[in-house]
């Protein structure tokens, strides 16, 4: 049996993941890659620090240089995660000839360009299965299953702390503060949530997803983000009135020969898949114009899910035509421009929340000035005062409308007396 060695750059979650499917799983692996593998070293920050699975102390080492300068190793996995130092070590494992596993979706989203094109110019392959959903196959799915396919439009579940916030809030009614303790208290959320409550975990991901499914490099500030900490639980319950729920959804399109590409909280019917995914489980839906609709389910976070995509990845390097020793590879990096579409260009449907005075006329001002915007209305419902004898609540349904319409109705309706506030506005999308 042939043997390959290979290093790991971090072993935290994802790291401990690898490491655990790698000797739980090594005849399998063996089996299906045909080579027996090692991990002859592992990079890590701290050789004191504890962790949740035990490795020989003669492979953990502090120094880069240790897999850097060691011919022996084919391939290197970076799970340490961040910008720096992962970008300039795995930079300089290319030009070693070493092939490349990352699970890094900050990176990948923010300067993969530089990697993909040092990958190509260098010859060696760079996989990166895990950066989006964790253990859902969907960059294979979307790079190869699907390459007779125009994908038209994709819509994820991409992150799993904000789906089981969403969830809570919806299946036992709890607030928004409280969902993301919980969150937390389960390990799903970060002490610091900012990067999944606030989209930009989905935002990362979404770069990654669009640049594979419509072969185009996507710069991550062109994906347009908004996150969850404006939904309240009214919301939630108004979007059952209307057959709905919410999701944090990422999604890329093709509308007139352009991109659309978009992360925010989003109305969609209950009887759609992607409104029964649950939990912290994420979901990719993806529209062929073969295939016709398909979707990706599974977990999207934790140890062994993301562990799995990246041992997934080493093996697709042994199974691959790559000559591990002589280091003969190629990378794909056919990509052409694609101009993407402004946010306010951007047709939806909207879901608008507002808090006016108890007066007669109201009602009839607010869509006075929708109707003067091209916005018509799909559904209209007033709530009697419950929380104040002087204020009542309001909530529109429009027909789909483009952003810079709605924005500037807005902007009027907010400026009449009789309005107090816009409490919410939500983007619906009923996926016709």
């Amino acid at each position: 049996m042939k043997k390959v060695r290979i290093a790991l750059m971090g072993l935290g979650n994802v790291g401990a993941g690898v490491w655990t499917i790698l000797n739980s799983n090594k005849k399998e692996i063996m089996k299906r890659s045909g080579y027996e593998v090692e991990v002859a070293k592992i990079l890590v920050k701290d050789r004191n620090k504890h962790r949740d699975v035990e490795v020989p102390d003669e492979i953990v080492t502090t120094d880069f240089n240790d897999i850097l300068e060691d011919d022996s190793i084919k391939i290197v996995v970076e799970v340490m995660g961040g910008i720096n130092p992962a970008r300039e070590y795995m930079l300089k494992c290319m030009d070693r000839k070493k092939q490349i596993v990352t699970a890094n979706k900050m990176l990948l989203a923010t300067g993969g360009d530089e990697l993909f094109e040092k990958a190509d110019s260098k010859g060696v392959m760079f996989n990166y299965e895990a950066s989006v959903a964790g253990g859902i196959p969907i960059i294979n799915g979307i790079d190869e299953s699907l390459t007779a396919n125009k994908i038209e439009e994709l819509y994820g579940i991409v992150n799993g702390t904000t789906n089981y916030i969403l969830t809570k809030m919806q299946l036992e009614k709890l607030d928004f503060d409280v969902a993301l303790k919980q969150a937390q208290d389960m390990g799903y959320a970060e002490a610091d949530p900012t990067s999944d409550i606030e989209g930009f975990d989905s935002q990362y991901k979404l770069a990654i997803l669009s640049s594979l499914a419509f072969g185009t490099k996507i710069n991550v500030d062109n994906v347009y983000r908004e996150g969850i900490t404006k939904i309240k639980s009214i919301d939630i319950k108004y979007a059952k009135k209307f057959n709905m729920v919410i999701k944090l959804l990422a999604i890329a399109k093709e509308n007139e020969g352009k991109l659309e590409l978009k992360v925010h909280p989003t109305m969609i019917p209950e009887s759609h898949p992607l409104a029964n995914v649950y939990d912290s489980f994420n979901a990719i839906f993806i529209k062929g114009n073969a295939v016709g609709d398909l979707m990706f389910y599974g977990r999207g976070a934790g140890s062994l899910p993301t562990g799995s995509a990246v041992v997934s990845d080493i093996i697709a390097i042994l199974r691959s035509n790559v000559d591990i020793e002589n280091f003969n590879s190629v990378v794909k990096n056919n990509l052409w421009h694609r101009e993407i579409k402004n946010i306010k260009d951007c047709a939806s449907k909207f879901y608008i929340r507002l808090s006016v005075k108890d007066q007669s006329g109201v009602l009839g001002e607010i869509t006075t000035i929708l109707g003067k915007h091209n916005v018509s209305l799909r559904s209209v419902m007033q709530k009697g005062r419950e929380e104040s004898k002087d204020k009542v609540t309001i909530v529109l349904i429009t027909h789909k409308i483009e952003e810079a319409e709605i924005n500037s109705a807005i902007k009027e309706i907010v400026d009449l007396k009789s309005v107090m506030q816009i409490d919410n506005i939500i983007r619906i999308e009923d996926f016709k």
